[in-house]
């Protein structure tokens, strides 16, 4: 039996969204504090889900200057992150990228508590971020 594109709607799919890890160029991370929930209160490499029609390297462009005010160039891909369980909304996937900061100013967005810099990776970190930031800086930091 052939699936047709309108079949394809009606079935449950995964979302699809890209994390940026963004280095300055002091070599410090930049993270969000997240304002809402899942993980309120908790810090967060910046991302979100990548809209219809938008490349994966576009949305983590456009997520990294919405969430942080920085203007970034992606260096790598990181991985990809598929774990059913990582978001407790749903299966979501995401795209990780390392991008180094151009320009722009560091400020935090609408849905951001705040944006702030670090050079140890800190302790109280949302969905699966730990492991993705370990992923990310060891491969930047073989360089």
């Amino acid at each position: 039996m052939k699936t047709g594109v309108s079949d394809l709607v009606l079935e449950r799919r995964p979302f699809l969204t890209v994390d940026i890890i963004i280095r300055r160029r002091d070599g410090s991370i930049v993270l969000v504090k997240r304002l809402n929930p899942p993980f309120k209160d908790f810090y967060a490499i910046p991302g979100g889900f990548v809209e219809y029609g938008e490349t994966v390297e576009e949305a983590a462009i456009k997520e990294a200057k919405e969430e942080t005010g920085l203007d970034v160039r992606i260096r790598r891909l990181v991985g990809v992150y598929s774990d059913p369980d990582r978001d407790p909304r749903g299966h979501v996937i995401t795209v990780a990228y390392l991008a180094e900061e151009i320009g722009g100013r560091l400020r935090p967005s609408s849905d951001a508590r705040e944006v702030k810099t670090f050079r140890k990776i800190p302790h109280k970190l949302a969905f699966d971020h730990r492991k993705i930031l370990r992923d990310g800086l060891e491969s930047a930091n073989s360089e």
